[in-house]
């Protein structure tokens, strides 16, 4: 579909020597926005342009940070456990904002 492929190239920096680059990032996007069915989900990246993009799109976005802090709310782990899981990410190259401690994540 063209329009994805349009989010996929202006949004995401998709090429076309790399056709399947970023697109499901630019498909998920488009089925926020457009479908009925999905309307109210969430756009969750760490990427700090598809977030912009997506609050731009009056997409619900969290990021990995807002989802840890959802489950150590809900006891569904400790801010102990969360962030070092958080660490172990950081440390396996995915760019996400880290809290500067495990008390952080009881906001």
């Amino acid at each position: 579909m063209r329009k994805i492929a349009r989010i996929r190239r202006a949004v995401f920096d998709g090429t076309d020597d790399q056709p399947l680059k970023h697109l499901g990032e630019a498909q998920t996007c488009y089925v926020i926005k457009n479908w009925a069915s999905f309307t109210g989900s969430w756009w969750i990246s760490d990427d700090r342009d598809a977030i912009r993009y997506a609050k731009f799109q009056n997409i619900i976005t969290r990021e990995t940070i807002d989802i840890f802090c959802i489950a150590v709310a809900d006891g569904d782990i400790g801010a102990a456990e969360a962030f070092g899981l958080m660490k172990q990410m950081a440390a396996c190259d995915r760019h996400l904002r880290l809290p500067k401690s495990a008390e952080d994540l009881r906001r």
